[in-house]
Parts: structure tokens; sequence; C-alpha cells
């Protein structure tokens, strides 16, 4: 066990948590690195240390749950019908979002157009990871499966995306995973 690495997560875990909160509170472009700092008791330094920008401390690493859902989409059937994958691979993101924080987390995501692009960055890293899987699950000409795996693999995201702007929308009123069906199918029919 590397105690340093878990010390360093811990701390990158309460910046982030308390960063989360004062955007929520006071809005992402009005909150600045240093009221941040001040309130956990870091210097600017540090946080860019552990955060090479502010859109970081909320969206952070998108790779590591990209690279589990893309795990899941490979463990999936491989007759299995690529919209079916799809929504079964993202069940990984919705277990992983915890309720209360999630819906503050979207919402700070979709109050900054910063965050919004830094959200369509981890989307299109993330469509890099799923379209060859799905790719190998459709029958055709290569051309036509890259093409329908990528409408696959981005429709599928944009169905995502549709969900968090619904979800956040009704407040919560609904569970995230129960509006994301919806989103899927309003998607297929």
């Amino acid at each position: 066990m590397d105690l340093r690495a878990t010390a360093r997560d811990h701390v990158r875990a309460q910046v982030a948590d308390r960063a989360l909160d004062l955007f929520a509170e006071h809005g992402f472009d009005a909150t600045p690195v240093d009221e941040i700092c001040a309130s956990v008791g870091i210097s600017p330094r540090t946080f860019f240390r552990y955060f090479p920008s502010k859109e970081d401390a909320v969206v952070g690493d998108p790779m590591p749950l990209g690279r589990d859902i893309a795990a899941a989409l490979a463990a999936r059937p491989s007759d299995e019908d690529p919209w079916t994958s799809m929504r079964a691979g993202l069940q990984l993101l919705v277990d992983a979002l915890p309720p209360e924080r999630g819906l503050v987390l979207m919402r700070v995501i979709m109050s900054a157009p910063s965050l919004r692009a830094r959200h369509l960055e981890k989307h299109l890293a993330w469509g890099a990871l799923f379209e060859p899987i799905i790719r190998e699950r459709l029958v055709g000409a290569d051309a036509t499966r890259r093409l329908r795996a990528s409408v696959v693999v981005h429709g599928s995201l944009a169905a995502l995306d549709a969900a968090f702007d619904e979800w956040v929308g009704q407040d919560g009123a609904s569970t995230f995973e129960t509006v994301l069906d919806e989103s899927f199918a309003a998607l297929r029919g």
C-alpha cells in the first residue's frame, strides 16, 4: 500500500468536494481558485499540483471510468443489440454517481461553458474507446460498420447528456437511472 498516493488521493478528493460546494454556491466562473485554496488551507501552487485546471477539480480524469465502461461493453454478449450493450455499459456511470452529489455535479457542469466543453471532450475520448468494441459486433462492410458504430456510440452519449439535462431540469424528481432508461427508450423509438 502506497500511503503517499493514498494521502494524495484523499486530499484531491477533499479539495474537489469543497470546490464543488463553492461552485454550486457562487457559480463556477465567479469562484476563483484562490477562494477554493483559502477554504481548504492550501496554496494555489498546491491546487495546481492536484488539478491541471479549475475545470479538472470538477470533471477530473474521465479515462479510468471510460476504460471500465469499455471493459463492460466488451464483456457483453457478442450477439446483443449494440444499443442494449451501450446502455448496459453506461450502468457503471449510473452506479458511480451518488444521487444527491451527482445532481449538484451535473448542475455545476451545465452552468459553465468551459465545463460543458470539458464534458464534451470526455465523450469524444470515450467514443474512441467504445467505437472499436461496437464496430466488432456489427456486420457489413468495414466503412459501413465504422459509421454505424460511431452513430451508436455518439447517439448513446447524446442520450446520456439528454438524460443529465432532464434529470437536472426535474431537480432529481426521478432517479438518474430511470431518466437514462427513458432517454434510451426515446432514442430507439
